[in-house]
């Protein structure tokens, strides 16, 4: 930090970082309504003035969209909230949705110059408040479109990866169309993540800008068995980015997972979040509601899935992991969210079996202690059993939140389209190249599951990298330099 940046930094220390006021959790964990409010116009202000506008930021090396922070936050700051979001999208088509999901702790505000003396600028908050008031004003400005180049490109999926793929392609004059396999576009975004944490109005509002651009989408199509890959080819595609993420749940081959009453996260938030199963029987979707739940995993998929079985009317929400809670991969704020709600943690904790009552289903779980060892290849510490330490939870549901892989239909279908042993499709990561000519990928089908905005950033790449392909033109100069944390 430089001297000047010090004296400034000093300055801003008198103003302390600015709160989203929320739901109290006694109220929240009865419904499923948006836990935090957002900022009030006076405190974005306020929060935007803190920013010591370093004449080198390093925030936007942090974000793998390359949105400029300093400027969008300079406009808050002169109260100039529509110009801000306005801003904030000639970079991200999806602010709404970044400004309240993306881990911006260990991204752009992790390398927040402020952040060295004290906390850092709220830039998640502040990209969330402005493109609220953006949608709530009603002044949505859609930027110029380049003219048409006659060049067609499919998107399949139509998750954080491939709508921000879409909205970029859409804006350089191609033809494009999402192919989306559920009914409702927004792929994790409205099956994997709750209400209360993301609501699905703001998704499909998001969904709506893209499509007020000229964004084609088709829903129920699922290619790999609808249409194949190469069919869409034959009918006159020029490219393709496949954006399907990672839906195919992961368990723990533990005895008794056949249970009736265990769920993977997966399958448990789908029924929740896009079929409204929290909403039976206005919807018919049922689902098992539980009076004691637990849940296995740390990370936000494992938060989402333990504070939606307390909504659903849990008495007892448990998260089981086997690490300690600082190894936990889930979001601070999420963690925190979970413990005010009462969620209860069983830490170093592993699960061994699964027990059946009479009728076939949940009744209790076998579980051993644990302590942690040496660092793995993650750089975690490794848990390792304490001999000696098993013992049975009571419990009538087991949600198993341990990680998902890529759906191999795609792969399946489309001869000549390499994969990694566990499933992901291999894409070069600076432009999401695949090993067949015309096809490139991103997101969580080629890194296995990871955060909304790392599957946008890589949606970037491979939109400018195709764009590269139709027309010769290379605009990779405006994609981020810095380096981007992989969560």
């Amino acid at each position: 930090m430089g001297e000047q940046e010090e004296k400034k930094s000093a300055k801003k220390e008198k103003i302390p970082r600015q709160k989203m006021a929320e739901q109290e959790p006694k109220e929240r964990i009865k419904n499923f309504q948006e836990v935090p409010y957002g900022f009030t116009p006076e405190q974005a202000m306020l929060e935007a003035s803190r920013c010591l506008k370093c004449k080198k930021p390093k925030c936007v090396d942090g974000c793998p969209v390359n949105i400029n922070i300093p400027e969008f936050i300079s406009l808050i700051e002169q109260g100039k909230f529509i110009e801000a979001a306005w801003k904030i999208k000639e970079q991200n088509a999806l602010p709404s949705i970044c400004g309240r999901v993306c881990p911006q702790e260990e991204q752009c505000e992790k390398l927040c110059v402020l952040g060295k003396k004290q906390k850092p600028v709220s830039i998640g908050y502040l990209e969330r408040f402005v493109a609220d008031y953006e949608r709530a004003s009603g002044k949505i400005q859609l930027p110029k479109i380049r003219p048409k180049t006659g060049k067609k490109v499919a998107i399949v999926g139509s998750g954080p990866a491939g709508l921000t793929a879409a909205g970029e392609l859409i804006k350089l004059g191609h033809d494009v169309t999402i192919y989306e396999a559920l009914h409702l576009p927004g792929g994790v975004l409205v099956y994997g993540i709750p209400e209360f944490r993301l609501p699905k109005a703001i998704v499909q509002a998001e969904v709506e800008y893209l499509k007020a651009l000229g964004v084609k989408l088709e829903v129920d199509v699922v290619v790999g068995k609808t249409i194949t890959v190469d069919e869409l080819f034959e009918q006159g595609v020029d490219a393709m980015f496949i954006g399907t993420g990672a839906g195919l749940p992961q368990f723990m081959d533990i005895p008794g997972e056949e249970l009736n009453g265990v769920y993977s996260a997966n399958e448990f938030l789908t029924r929740n979040n896009l079929m409204k199963a929290f909403k039976f029987p206005e919807y018919d979707t049922p689902i098992l509601r539980g009076k004691k739940v637990a849940t296995i995993g740390g990370g936000n998929v494992a938060m989402d899935s333990a504070r939606t079985a307390l909504r659903l009317g849990a008495e007892k929400s448990y998260i089981v992991y086997r690490r300690s809670r600082a190894e936990m991969p889930a979001r601070i704020d999420e963690i925190e969210h979970a413990e005010q709600e009462g969620i209860e943690f069983h830490l170093l904790t592993l699960p061994l079996e699964i027990y059946p009552n009479e009728q076939g289903y949940v009744k209790a779980m076998k579980c051993q202690r644990m302590q942690l060892g040496e660092p793995d290849e993650s750089g975690r510490r490794r848990p390792v059993p304490i001999p000696g330490s098993e013992f049975i939870m009571d419990v009538d549901i087991v949600i198993v939140a341990i990680g998902n892989r890529p759906n191999p239909l795609i792969p399946q279908t489309t001869p000549g389209l390499q994969t990694q042993k566990w499933g992901g499709v291999i894409a070069d990561e600076a432009t999401g190249k695949t090993s067949r000519e015309h096809i490139y990928a991103g997101g969580d089908i080629v890194t296995g599951a990871a955060t909304v905005i790392l599957a946008m950033g890589a949606g970037k790449k491979a939109a400018y990298a195709i764009h590269k392909e139709l027309t010769g033109e290379d605009l990779s100069a405006s994609l981020p330099k810095g380096e981007n944390k992989q969560e």
